[in-house]
């Protein structure tokens, strides 16, 4: 059973948190603020934070910059009505790994802790498996039977992206922001010719293929 940190300072969402993440066999260990989730990462091991912003003594932000200097990789799903750029800019740039906005979606949330689990034990192995393909993250390696493949890095970043969210649908600005960073000068074209080449390599494979889902984005779809 996978413990979840919830860190909120509404007690009415946080009960509802906690409820959903029974039904769904996760064990939450709820706290009001990030101080008291601090006190409670030290006795306690926590799989993932389901994290809100605004929260007095130790908010969402400082809380997330704590962890992350001090060295805690632990995944962070920060949950807030807050939804700016410039709130989901800084988010990222101080560690959280994904977003969502309440009122949350039980279903999505649920999705996304998955996904988030999935990815931080396949960073620590160092390799995602699909079937009979496996991506080897230190090399930028693609093995499948067909043969082993090394990839230029936002091809295979991309991929990664993909696979790690299975039939979830990205954007082409979700993926920009995350793979070329805000910052970027490359525009939404650049994620749909990273596409095609990704297409063009992978055309014979079994285990998967990237979906072209119109009027929003990409996803990867399992063929097994």
């Amino acid at each position: 059973m996978f413990n979840i940190l919830v860190v909120e300072d509404d007690p009415h969402s946080r009960k509802l948190m906690e409820a959903i993440l029974v039904r769904y066999g996760y064990k939450p260990i709820p706290a009001c603020d990030g101080a008291e989730a601090l006190q409670l990462m030290e006795h306690h091991h926590i799989d993932l934070v389901v994290l809100d912003i605004m929260m007095p003594r130790i908010d969402g932000y400082e809380f997330t910059n704590i962890l992350r200097t001090s060295g805690c990789n632990v995944p962070i799903l920060m949950v807030t009505a807050r939804e700016t750029p410039a709130d989901v800019h800084r988010g990222f740039l101080i560690g959280t790994d994904d977003y969502m906005k309440k009122p949350v979606d039980e279903e999505e949330m649920i999705l996304r802790i998955g996904a988030l689990l999935r990815r931080s034990k396949i960073v620590n192995e160092h390799k995602l498996t699909i079937g009979q393909t496996t991506l080897y993250y230190d090399s930028l390696t693609v093995s499948s039977p067909s043969g082993s493949l090394e990839l230029p890095q936002k091809e295979f970043m991309l991929l990664y992206k993909l696979l790690s969210y299975q039939n979830k649908i990205f954007t082409r600005r979700q993926l920009m922001d995350e793979i070329w960073d805000m910052d970027s000068e490359s525009d939404e074209r650049t994620v749909d010719v990273h596409v095609s080449r990704l297409r063009d390599k992978f055309k014979s494979s079994n285990d998967f293929e990237i979906v072209t889902v119109r009027g929003l984005g990409y996803k990867a779809v399992p063929k097994r």
